[in-house]
């Protein structure tokens, strides 16, 4: 039996560095791993842990991700689970974790086959709630900034974009928060419940969107203890323990918020702090059978 299969995309739009640094740090430890995407047609049962690392088609296939997850989750052990997977998918989760009294930026949800009228009511129903301000829409499936658009609150571009994008799918809207501009969003990576390593990440001059592919920069981060606290309350309001999570936060005037929690596929980050992978490839030898 292979211990751990390490799951991808079929087709990845970068190199994933990552993978290759994993297995080989798996290895010194003793355990076997492999790398296969996820579609592939494998005999689940033969692994001790399918780890979803780099998934980054899941989005755009979403029905049978899901569909996939149920049926891996119970021939093996499958990390995150498919009950994480299934509450993460959608960034109504968002709201959810609002609702819980967690710091989290200022989110409206948008249903699928909503009509103009509701589209502009939601529109005027935000901008009184947060004033005359840019708004950034986007759907509530994606990756990668991914069908986002960054325009002012009455800008005749927003309603439409966002008619298109409920047109499709649910759809989301948030303020643009300004400290992303500058200082840009932070990502706290834990292993389990275990803080690992931090990283800022910076978009590029005159950006708002802070992935590398729109020139984004990435930087080593020590969070603040306000930072660990609310990515400690994100990650425990999951639906089932993880293995691995990344919390994206942003810097509002009254402290962090969550952007984002990544509890599928994300890139954890592992080449900008030393010690990082070895960390991880320790925590997964724990989870073996």
């Amino acid at each position: 039996m292979t211990d751990i299969v390490l799951l991808t995309g079929r087709t990845m739009p970068r190199e994933v560095h990552e993978n290759d640094l994993l297995v080989d740090e798996l290895r010194t430890l003793g355990v076997t791993a492999e790398i296969h995407p996820w579609d592939e047609e494998l005999d689940w049962s033969a692994y001790g842990l399918a780890l979803v690392r780099t998934t980054w088609d899941y989005w755009d296939r979403l029905d049978e991700f899901l569909a996939w997850a149920g049926r891996a989750g119970r021939q093996t052990a499958l990390r995150n689970p498919a009950e994480v997977i299934a509450w993460n998918h959608h960034k109504g989760y968002l709201v959810a974790l609002a609702e819980q009294g967690i710091s989290v930026v200022p989110t409206a949800l948008l249903p699928r086959g909503s009509d103009r009228r509701a589209v502009d009511a939601t529109l005027a129903e935000f901008r009184e709630r947060h004033g005359d301000i840019e708004i950034v829409g986007k759907p509530t499936v994606s990756a990668g900034a991914r069908g986002a658009l960054r325009a002012h609150v009455d800008a005749p571009e927003t309603a439409a974009h966002l008619e298109t994008l409920v047109s499709r799918g649910d759809a989301l809207l948030q303020p643009l928060v300004d400290s992303i501009l500058t200082r840009g969003e932070t990502s706290l990576i834990f292993f389990g419940t275990e803080f690992s390593h931090a990283v800022r990440k910076v978009p590029a001059a005159g950006e708002y969107r802070i992935h590398e592919h729109h020139g984004g920069t990435v930087r080593q981060h020590t969070p603040s203890q306000a930072e660990l606290a609310v990515a400690r309350a994100a990650l425990a309001a999951a639906p089932a323990p993880v293995a691995y999570g990344r919390v994206d936060l942003v810097e509002l005037a009254d402290g962090p918020a969550v952007m984002e929690l990544e509890l599928i596929e994300p890139e954890l980050f592992l080449p900008h702090t030393p010690g990082a992978t070895a960390r991880y490839a320790h925590h997964l030898a724990e989870l073996l059978p």
